[in-house]
């Protein structure tokens, strides 16, 4: 009896150790392409060699990129569009030509190790395709097998939004409408593949929305003093990153899957961002990124408090800032580089280089408090006009009153440019809607100034912070 039970413990423990020595901790980097100033593929696969990137994740299968990584040890995450995900849901063929296009041919020269099934898809409200997301997921893999593919992990990403509750992290439990008919079912696909629970997990936006009551330190890593006990579980944590990811831990321990490996898809703080958007810094943002970096690197793997030791894969959001990104300002900051290819900070993706050899000196923030005082609404530099034009036409169709002055023979029709009379509806336009949601973005076409664009008998709307 002993020897019969020997053999599978043994054999037990050697599919464990190797299938941990398959999960690297090194961590790679998002290659967002929403920027009309960008560098090329092959430029950019340069760019990443640069930052020691061991993996990379892009946001479609684009073939200029797959082609620029051939024959480079760099791992690759490709996706799946969101809007392909119904029809695939619904046809093994259209799957199965989709894997031919999109994978097959890279497969042997590219290290393509992670399929991911469109993004953050259970974030917004449905549109019809979350209830086709777990069996594009399946055709998927059934393609991947099709075809003799056994090295790619299936997944999805999602953002925090799909808990409703991640707070303490031992209450973490995913959102009533998606638990049951998606999240479980998505969940068992994974543990039975082998696959990751993959999510983007930004402790930038959890400060920020809550920064009278979250210290800045603990969310950058760098709290001496600062930690939080879970009461359900005793749990200490000294940052808040672990707690994020342990919630998502216990609400698929809740849903009976404890053993579904987390994988961070996006983690990251913005540069820069709109004046009203506080701690967005370069200082900030390298502290973060640097520390985050040192911890998910760290031999042997720290893990997080629910889950010591793990090793957690990871991604840092972005390569560039992309000017072309949609949203408030922080959108268009993440990047590690500027479009130009230069570094924001000195970083160093692989984790060998200690913090003490990081030795030029980062600004000072200035906006870790928040702003407080008036602001305007401008149109930002170097942006679409004809886009600018349809904005304005947008502004001056909403409001009582928006665009008056900027009428023929009104106080600020002069000077009679697009720039200055979308600036004045953009402006007009945040100072009446403000309180009731709207915001100074238009699609990234505008921008905010504490500088007061008023001239002559010409006075623009400001809004107060």
């Amino acid at each position: 009896m002993m020897g019969l039970g020997f053999v599978p413990i043994f054999s037990l423990a050697l599919l464990v150790s190797i299938s941990s020595a398959e999960i690297s901790n090194k961590v790679g980097i998002n290659y967002g392409q929403l920027g009309n100033n960008l560098p090329s593929p092959s430029e950019s696969v340069e760019l990443l060699k640069s930052l020691k990137a061991k993996r990379v994740k892009i946001y479609d299968a684009n073939p200029d990129i797959l082609k620029s990584l051939k024959d480079t040890d760099i791992q690759v995450s490709i996706m799946i569009p969101n809007e392909l995900i119904q029809n695939i849901s619904k046809s093994q063929s259209l799957s199965d030509h989709w894997v031919k296009t999109n994978v097959v041919p890279y497969y042997s020269d590219v290290k393509i190790r992670y399929l991911l099934v469109g993004n953050e898809i259970l974030t917004n409200p449905d549109t019809g395709t979350w209830f086709n997301l777990v069996p594009a997921m399946r055709r998927i893999k059934a393609s991947l097998k099709t075809h003799k593919i056994t090295k790619i992990k299936v997944g999805t990403p999602s953002a925090l939004n799909v808990l409703e509750s991640s707070f303490p992290p031992s209450n973490g439990t995913f959102r009533s409408d998606i638990s049951g008919p998606i999240i479980k079912p998505m969940l068992r696909f994974l543990d039975r593949t082998k696959s990751f629970f993959f999510i983007d997990v930004y402790p930038y936006f959890a400060w920020a929305d809550n920064h009278q009551n979250i210290n800045l330190d603990y969310a950058l890593f760098k709290a001496k003093n600062v930690t939080y006990t879970d009461p359900g579980t005793n749990l200490t944590y000294t940052n808040l990153l672990d707690q994020m990811l342990d919630a998502v831990a216990f609400a698929m321990k809740r849903l009976g899957y404890p053993d579904v490996r987390i994988f961070i898809a996006e983690t990251g703080w913005p540069n820069d961002g709109d004046i009203d958007q506080i701690g967005a810094n370069i200082y900030n943002s390298a502290t973060f990124n640097r520390n985050v970096i040192k911890k998910l690197t760290t031999k042997p793997a720290i893990g997080t408090p629910a889950r010591p030791g793990w090793v957690i894969p990871s991604i840092i959001f972005a390569l560039y800032n992309e000017n072309q990104k949609p949203g408030p300002g922080t959108e268009r900051h993440f990047g590690l580089l500027y479009p130009n290819g230069t570094k924001i900070y000195e970083i160093d993706l692989s984790g060998d280089t200690p913090l003490s050899e990081y030795t030029k000196p980062l600004p000072a923030p200035t906006n870790n408090e928040p702003y407080k005082g008036k602001i305007w609404c401008m149109v930002a530099k170097g942006v679409n006009e004809t886009a600018v034009g349809d904005a304005l036409s947008y502004a001056c169709s909403q409001g009582n009153k928006t665009c008056d002055a900027i009428q023929t023979g009104k106080e600020c029709y002069k000077p009679d440019s697009l720039f200055w009379h979308a600036s004045y509806a953009f402006s007009s336009y945040w100072a009446q809607f403000k309180k009731s949601g709207g915001t100074c973005s238009f699609n990234g076409l505008a921008t905010m100034t504490p500088k007061d664009p008023s001239f002559g008998h010409c006075k623009f709307p400001g809004t107060t912070l």
